[in-house]
């Protein structure tokens, strides 16, 4: 389902073998993006010169049609001017790559959908510039934004000047950080020194920051290149859908007529959709794993206070915090790399939120397999309804991981859901009250109707309701720490349902009336409340052809095994392989 792309005219002389010399031109052509809507929507043409003598040195130049001169970069022993070269390396244009015999290699497609740590590869290899790299996801965002409506801020400026200090920190020999030269975004909740934050709000809607957040710095730090700020809703508020008043919704790359999830939808479409390879996400009842799920990729919250907690103020002492950043990525490696990043100890963090140990090697175990594990299997943890189509899919999608030498069995777990969303909501309606109750004064006709009024009733749970409320928790989190007792991980439905259209959020559910706030997103809230580490890996297609999402829930502390059983299922139903219709 990539976008179709054509080469014509291309002639190749001699052979590029030991000391001989190959001589190519090439032409390429980008067809739209359905085939027959037309040609010249760019044209690439290069000559590319190559010798091969212990070193290389290649000389090409390529005219892009309405966007100016052609770009120096030296990259190593490589010449590249444009997109072509000579030499054994391989340079991104914008049709494709190719070698030095002329021989058609890759397209622009196929480098943003290649996983960020062979970019990575590539990069420490001399053999991608992260110039180029970023230059082809900023086109990428350009092409299909408008449509999709997963960036509320682009800063491609600063981005094309990281992207240059990461290239000559490569032609240096210098260190090479773990996310080297890889581009990425971050979900404009966070704070971003010099570039625009809305939190998905009127509100904020000109706000810029003069600071860092400080898992912002800790990404930055990685090497990452920052591509700029993915769409969520207001204050991550969405039941579950990206939507604000800042413009559009966020549209799901799998049929741009359904939603995305939220609220780090804008993350998901961006990865989705080939924008990134890895974006930032957070997760305070599922805003990692919805949008995963609804996209088809890959997210995964790490154990509650993995990540850092950011210090925001007297609230960051309260023991009631359930959100947690991660990632969103293609692929099970990418997500591991991109958590290394962002777990462990802060000295600016706020510590009784903070896990204080050093995080594992999330990459060492996900070769290991499945082989032993105690898996168990629940379609609707006892309450929940479940759309029959997705329980089917998602019940088969388990069964595997009992071909690959885990035991799977139905699992006897009972949670009262409706209760539990109540519980939910006496917890972090004063906190919302606290954090933004200051607007209902003289900003409330900015807000979204349903925030404004969540913002109202955090102000009236009393004392009692929230004394019983924290007393409930515990009691759920007993009980979940009980039932791990016996299992090493816990499957379930990611969602209650596939992707639905854009303003229409299901009121009913396998035949049941359901709350249409919270209720399709229902098998996620309750493990942000526990702490567990919990992951959407996709599982499968509806008829339709949208992606459905099966959660993985694992002990606390212990998201090894999370990404480990994630790895295994990867490998025996990969899915990065598949791309979306809008890409």
């Amino acid at each position: 389902m990539s976008e179709p792309k054509a080469t014509v005219g291309r002639v190749t002389v001699g052979r590029n073998s030991g000391r001989g010399v190959a001589v190519g031109v090439v032409v390429g052509v980008k067809v739209g993006v359905v085939v027959g809507v037309g040609l010249g929507a760019t044209v690439d043409v290069g000559v590319a010169v190559g010798r091969t003598v212990g070193r290389e040195v290649g000389v090409g130049i390529r005219v892009r049609v309405g966007v100016g001169l052609p770009r120096l970069t030296l990259l190593g022993r490589q010449l590249l001017m444009g997109g072509l070269s000579g030499g054994r390396g391989l340079a991104m244009v914008s049709s494709g790559q190719f070698d030095t015999e002329g021989c058609f290699v890759a397209t622009d497609n196929d480098l943003a959908f290649t996983p960020a740590y062979q970019l990575r590869k590539l990069i420490a290899q001399k053999k991608l510039s992260p110039v180029e790299l970023t230059e082809n996801c900023l086109r990428r965002i350009d092409s299909l934004n408008p449509r999709l409506n997963a960036f509320l801020t682009v800063c491609a400026d600063e981005a094309l000047k990281d992207a240059r200090r990461a290239e000559e920190t490569v032609l240096n020999g210098g260190e090479l950080r773990l996310l080297h030269g890889i581009p990425t975004s971050i979900k404009d909740l966070l704070p971003t020194k010099g570039i625009r934050t809305t939190k998905g709000s009127l509100v904020y809607k000109d706000w810029v920051p003069d600071e860092d957040d400080l898992l912002v710095k800790r990404i930055r730090e990685s090497g990452a290149i920052i591509l700029g700020k993915t769409n969520t809703p207001e204050f991550g508020h969405g039941g579950g859908v990206t939507e604000n008043r800042l413009g559009d919704y966020c549209r799901n790359p799998w049929n741009p007529e359904m939603v995305s999830g939220a609220s780090s939808g804008g993350a998901g479409v961006s990865v989705a959709a080939g924008m990134n390879p890895i974006a930032h996400g957070t997760d305070g009842a599922g805003s990692i794993r919805v949008p995963a799920s609804f996209c088809g990729i890959y997210g995964i919250m790490g154990t509650s206070g993995r990540v850092p907690r950011r210090n925001a103020g007297p609230i960051s002492w309260n023991p009631v915090y359930f959100s947690q950043d991660g990632p969103l990525t293609r692929t099970v490696r990418d997500a591991a790399l991109y958590l290394q990043v962002m777990a462990g100890p802060h000295p600016d963090a706020q510590a009784l939120g903070t896990i204080q140990e050093e995080p594992p090697d999330f990459t060492a175990s996900l070769d290991k397999g499945v082989k032993g594990l105690r898996m168990a299997w629940s379609p609707d943890l006892g309450s929940i309804a479940i759309e029959p189509e997705v329980r089917r899919i998602v019940e088969g999608a388990a069964q595997v991981f009992q071909d690959l030498g885990a035991s799977v069995e139905l699992a006897p777990f009972q949670v009262d859901i409706g209760k539990l969303s109540s519980i939910l909501g006496k917890l972090t309606g004063p906190i919302d009250f606290i954090s933004y109750g200051h607007l209902l004064n003289d900003s409330a006709h900015l807000l979204m109707s349903y925030v404004r009024e969540g913002i109202e009733r955090g102000g009236t749970i009393t004392a009692h309701e929230y004394a019983m409320a924290l007393a409930e928790l515990q009691q759920f989190r007993a009980y979940v720490d009980d039932f791990f007792t016996r299992y090493d991980l816990l499957l379930t439905p990611t969602l209650a349902v596939p992707p639905f259209p854009c303003g229409q959020r299901p009121k009913v559910i396998d035949g049941k009336e359901v709350e249409e706030m919270w209720a399709f997103y229902a098998p996620l809230f309750g493990f942000n409340m526990t702490g567990n580490p919990a992951a959407s890996i996709p599982c499968g297609f509806t008829p339709d052809g949208l992606p459905i999402g099966m959660q993985i829930v694992g002990h606390k502390l212990d998201e090894v095994t999370v990404l480990r059983a994630s790895a295994a299922f990867e490998e025996a139903r990969p899915w990065a392989h598949v791309r979306p219709p809008i890409s």
